[in-house]
C-alpha cells in the first residue's frame, strides 16, 4: 500500500476514536499504523463480496474501523490504489474486555450506525450463526486445545459454501520470535487482569492440519513485518 494512502486511512479510521479520549485514539493510530495485518487484508481482497463479518477477540474493533474507513475514501473519490474496496461490510465483534469494546462502540456508532455492533461475551459461547466470514486475531491461543477443537468445529458447521475464515496465531516452531511473542501476549493479558499462566499455541503445520482436516481450503501467509513476532495470517475457505 502507498505511504500516502496509508497515512490518509490511518487517519480516518483512527478519528473516531478521538471522542474516546488521547489514550484512546493514540493506542488505536499505534496499532493500525504498525500491526501489517490491517493493510495486508485489505490488499487481498480477503473480505470482498461478504456482508457481515464476526470479529471474535475484537478489542477496540480495529478490523471494522479499519475496513470501513478505506470505504468512505473509496466512496469520496480519494482511493488511488488498483485493489477494490469491500462495500457495505457489517461487523459484529465480540470480545471479554468491557474496557475494549465499550467506548469504541459508541465510538465507531456515532460515525457507521448499526453496521458496527460490539458486545461483551465468550468466543467460545457466541451465536456462529448468520456470518458470510470469521475472523479471530491474535487470540486463539488463550483458549485450551479442547476448546480450540470445539470451536473450530462449530466455526465449519455454521459457515456454508464460499464461507471464509481468518485467523492469525503464532508458530510455535518460530525461535526467538515465538517465545518473544508469547512474553508479550502473557504480559499484556496480565495487564488486563486476565489470570493466564499458559498459552496453547502449536506450530505452523499443525494449525493448518486442524484446518484442512475440517475441509477448509488454507493458505498461510507470514504476517510479522515490521514487528519482532512470529505471527501467520491463516485465510481458511469452505469450497
Amino acid at each position: 500500500m502507498q505511504a500516502a494512502l496509508k497515512r490518509q486511512l490511518l487517519e480516518v479510521a483512527s478519528q473516531p476514536y478521538r471522542a474516546a479520549g488521547n489514550f484512546q485514539y493514540h493506542w488505536v493510530r499505534g496499532k493500525l499504523g504498525r500491526d501489517p495485518v490491517f493493510a495486508s487484508l485489505l490488499k487481498q481482497g480477503s473480505l470482498l463480496h461478504r456482508a457481515r463479518v464476526l470479529d471474535l477477540g475484537c478489542g477496540r474493533g480495529l478490523l471494522a474501523a479499519w475496513f470501513l474507513a478505506a470505504e468512505r475514501l473509496s466512496a469520496s473519490g480519494r482511493w488511488p490504489a488498483p485493489f477494490e474496496v469491500p462495500k457495505g461490510l457489517e461487523f459484529c465483534g465480540v470480545d471479554l474486555h468491557a474496557d475494549a469494546y465499550a467506548t469504541s462502540n459508541r465510538a465507531l456508532q456515532s460515525l457507521y450506525g448499526r453496521r458496527v455492533s460490539l458486545v461483551s461475551g465468550d468466543m467460545c459461547r457466541t451465536d456462529l450463526h448468520g456470518f458470510d466470514a470469521i475472523t479471530i486475531l491474535d487470540v486463539l491461543h488463550y483458549i485450551g486445545f479442547a476448546q480450540q477443537e470445539v470451536l473450530l468445529d462449530q466455526i465449519r458447521s455454521t459457515l456454508g459454501p464460499g464461507g471464509l475464515l481468518i485467523i492469525r496465531v503464532g508458530n510455535g516452531r518460530g525461535g526467538l520470535r515465538f517465545r518473544f511473542s508469547q512474553w508479550v501476549d502473557l504480559a499484556v493479558a496480565r495487564a488486563q487482569g486476565d489470570r493466564i499462566s499458559t498459552l496453547y499455541c502449536r506450530p505452523l503445520s499443525e494449525w493448518i492440519h486442524a484446518l484442512e482436516s475440517r475441509g477448509f481450503t488454507v493458505t498461510a501467509q507470514a504476517m510479522s513485518d515490521g514487528t519482532p513476532f512470529a505471527n501467520v495470517l491463516l485465510v481458511a475457505r469452505v469450497a
